[in-house]
């Protein structure tokens, strides 16, 4: 903070500024999540007798984005329109209205701008995957699942290859819409058919789809077939992701288990304790809890394990 805080200073001393001493400064302060610095500073660029550029606009939407000012990000929108001539190829600038309507909860003028987007092939208008994945994650973190798997399938249809991003935003919404079969397919087909490697976020995800179903042994073979792949930094959390299903559910031998194979892997790992500790209070297994205690003391785990009455009451 103290540094940017020095580069406004030094900004400010610069007798003859320009829109690249500008950019610079809205890019630290981007950086810093500063939006609201960020904001004065390109609202005091006509006094100052400067022009915006497509950088500053895109700086200018984070911003808006951050604070959730979509007022300000409909200014911002129409100037970009009045200004930017060669908006059509500036994919990135497009991708940020999209996400700046959707993450001000705007889903309608996300897809407007969407369907606006994108270069002419003829008769038709063609985008390509950022713009679709962008518009996925809208759908995605505003709850609109069942339109998640639909325009994932449009993508398709369209015969735009989706990258990991995609996949992470279909299969979660599968996993919320309760349609295991799909989610496993789309999983399958990143590496059979798009040759995509599934990352720990991916299994993640996979193995939410199937402990939100109901699927727990399912999802518990496969962390342990992920497992045995030796990637145990990447297991661990997979695991953790398991025991925290089994709490919701009430499997609390399967639970277990999984916190078993995760301290296996990383006995000083302090956050399975905690969730084993929930798992334990959520069903009054108080002698557990305290056995759980003298296990983290003789590790030399100095954070203690407690339990509130929320956890004895959820």
């Amino acid at each position: 903070m103290s540094c940017i805080n020095d580069a406004a200073m030094v900004f400010d001393e610069i007798p003859i500024k320009n829109a690249v001493c500008v950019n610079a400064l809205l890019s630290g302060y981007g950086g810093s999540k500063m939006w609201d610095q960020g904001v004065k500073l390109v609202s005091g660029m006509q006094l100052l007798g400067l022009e915006a550029d497509n950088f500053t606009f895109s700086t200018a939407l984070r911003s808006c984005t951050g604070l959730y000012d979509v007022e300000l990000g409909k200014q911002i929108h129409g100037m970009v329109i009045r200004k930017v001539i060669e908006f059509g190829a500036d994919v990135f600038l497009q991708c940020l209205l999209i996400e700046m309507y959707g993450k001000c909860g705007l889903v309608e003028n996300a897809k407007k701008m969407f369907d606006m987007v994108g270069y002419r092939e003829g008769e038709e208008m063609r985008r390509d995957v950022i713009l679709w994945t962008s518009m996925l994650g809208v759908y995605g973190k505003n709850g609109n699942y069942g339109e998640v798997i639909k325009l994932f399938n449009s993508m398709l249809n369209s015969g735009i290859k989706p990258d990991e991003v995609a996949f992470l935003s279909v299969i979660s919404a599968c996993g919320h819409t309760g349609q295991v079969d799909l989610g496993i397919k789309f999983f399958e087909s990143m590496t059979l058919i798009y040759g995509l490697s599934a990352s720990r976020e991916h299994y993640s995800c996979l193995v939410d789809l199937l402990c939100r179903s109901g699927e727990l042994q399912k999802a518990c073979k496969l962390v342990n077939d992920v497992s045995n792949t030796g990637y145990e930094s990447f297991t661990v959390s997979l695991w953790g992701a398991l025991l925290s299903a089994c709490n919701e559910r009430g499997n609390v031998k399967l639970g277990k288990v999984a916190a078993q194979r995760a301290l296996e892997l990383e006995p000083r790992n302090v956050g399975i304790y905690v969730l084993l500790s929930n798992m334990y209070a959520k069903n009054g297994m108080w002698d557990e809890i305290e056995q759980l205690r003298e296990l983290m003391k003789r590790r030399g785990l100095k954070k203690d394990i407690g339990w509130s009455l929320i956890d004895v009451v959820t």
